[in-house]
């Protein structure tokens, strides 16, 4: 169901448009400003075919063929034959999220009016987007320049009627019955056309402004279990006071410590850390939990603040300026969005690594300070949650191996003409493994604390105190979301599972929050 509409116009886009087009099937309307200037931008190329100077995309051939004069009876061949060739993709389909901000990307560049398409075209791709048809793309083809060329081949050879695409019932059937069916015309390219819908950054943009959202979720929630530890494990809430922060200046610290702050609030289990085996300072994994979720969230707001940029740029090759002049450049490259994706890539497996260093602590009898060996019932006859750390560290171990940078390398193609690519396409799909591998870890510390913190409940620590009001919210709304409480061992994968949904759907924050009020 479509919830909402997107207006496109002629000067980019947000990360909210991009989310509600890819998740929420949202309707797009295109602008007559947009419609206008992509109307006058043409006019300048058809003024150019009709010339006998060549001119790159428009009357020759591409990348390392552009030294062929294409003649006028050939044209609309090349820029079909560049789709259908160039849509070489192997592998596994990609997501449907993927693919509809891939297409929305690239119809957001072509309706600036710096690609010299003819409106027809525009609409095509917009009547293809709210019918709900989305191609079939694979998860190998992109070198990340000249952009997302493969990914992006299969999109626009849907636009041609050819190739395969899946309807809005989830069935893939071939694109030219689905047009049909939703009572859409094939589109006829003309000069410049085909390229010109090929030549972008739009995927690896996409899957960007989406783990970007994720990442911010992830973030949260991830302050909200480090809070839970820190109480489960009687520790000291003293390094989270904002003067302690302001002294290092770095504001995702001061706001990952300010959130873990709001959860404890009340709490009658912190700063219990010197009663009976005195501790002078909690472990790194608890006291620098604000430095490194911290980081973390500056590394977010770096790659959002390329994300943006980037949704308001018009990237193609070449480019129709406002003058009328069809100038080649090299603004396709990925190297800025690869960086940043690397960057997160990074910071989820760190994030992930001092969270699985937590849960560590809190099943280990000798720094527990007075919980069970491995949260067990009945240690020695259950494992307790043993097997589930395991697990988390399972998914640390790949969150590293994924953090190895896709852009530092590079391979050459096309005949040494692109002898530099950035890889960008390669660290977006990594990024995704990476953020949703760290949706589980998070929620594995969340299962892990909320035993932890009933299990003291149970026990003489009750007398010492009670949890704070917020983390007792989160452990009832854990439960009643299906996550089990402590107890005799069982089967444990639905367990986490309904643990990764809880987290995955933001029923973690929303839990904290209705104490604690917004967290940031």
């Amino acid at each position: 169901m479509q919830s909402s509409t997107v207006v496109v116009g002629p000067g980019g886009v947000t990360a909210e448009d991009v989310i509600a087009v890819a998740r929420g099937g949202a309707r797009i309307e295109l602008s007559a400003e947009a419609l206008a200037k992509v109307g006058a931008s043409r006019r300048f190329i058809d003024e150019l075919a009709a010339k006998p100077e060549p001119v790159y995309g428009v009357s020759t051939g591409f990348g390392a063929l552009a030294v062929r004069h294409i003649s006028p009876e050939l044209r609309a061949r090349l820029q079909r034959n560049i789709v259908r060739s160039h849509a070489a993709g192997m592998g596994p389909r990609v997501e449907r999220e993927v693919v509809r901000a891939l297409m929305f990307l690239r119809l957001k560049t072509v309706a600036s009016g710096h690609t010299g398409v003819r409106p027809e075209v525009l609409r095509t791709m917009a009547d293809v987007l709210n019918a709900g048809i989305t191609p079939v793309v694979h998860e190998y083809g992109s070198l990340g320049c000249s952009g997302d060329l493969a990914p992006l081949s299969h999109c626009a050879l849907t636009l041609l009627g050819e190739g395969d695409a899946e309807g809005p019932d989830g069935v893939v059937r071939p694109a030219a019955e689905l047009l049909a069916a939703h009572g859409i015309t094939p589109v006829e390219l003309r000069e410049k056309e085909g390229l010109a819908l090929l030549n972008g950054t739009d995927g690896m943009l996409g899957m960007l402004v989406m783990a970007c959202a994720d990442l911010a979720r992830l973030l949260t929630s991830a302050d909200i279990t480090a809070a839970l530890t820190l109480e489960a494990l009687l520790g000291t809430d003293r390094v989270l006071a904002p003067e302690l922060h302001a002294i290092r200046p770095h504001p995702g610290q001061a706001a990952s410590a300010a959130n873990m702050l709001k959860v404890l609030a009340g709490s009658g289990l912190t700063g219990h850390h010197q009663d009976d085996a005195p501790r002078v300072q909690d472990a790194y994994s608890v006291r620098c939990a604000p430095q490194v979720a911290g980081a973390g969230r500056d590394t977010l707001a770096h790659a959002r603040l390329v994300a943006d940029r980037e949704l308001a740029a018009a990237v193609d090759n070449p480019v129709v300026l406002a003058d009328g002049r069809v100038e080649s450049n090299g603004n396709f490259h990925g190297a800025p969005v690869a960086y940043v994706l690397d960057f997160l890539a990074i910071a989820a497996a760190d994030l992930a690594s001092v969270a699985e260093r937590r849960t560590d602590r809190l099943l280990d009898k000798n720094r527990s300070h007075g919980l069970p060996p491995f949260l067990a019932d009945d240690p020695g006859v259950d494992s307790g949650l043993m097997i589930a750390q395991y697990t988390q560290a399972a998914l640390v171990s790949e969150m590293k191996r994924l953090a190895a940078p896709a852009s530092v390398d590079s391979i050459p193609s096309s005949a040494m003409q692109e002898d530099h690519v950035s890889m960008g396409w390669s660290a977006a799909r990594k990024l995704r493994t990476a953020v949703d591998n760290l949706s589980r870890v998070v929620a594995v510390e969340l299962y892990a604390a909320a035993r932890a913190l009933e299990l003291r409940g149970r026990s003489e620590d009750a007398a010492v105190g009670t949890p704070a009001p917020a983390t007792r919210a989160v452990v009832d709304a854990a439960h009643a979301a299906g996550i089990g409480g402590a107890g005799e061992d069982r089967f444990l994968a639905p367990d986490l599972a309904a643990a990764e949904r809880f987290v995955r759907e933001g029923g973690l924050i929303a839990a904290a929050e209705s104490v604690t009020g917004p967290l940031a």
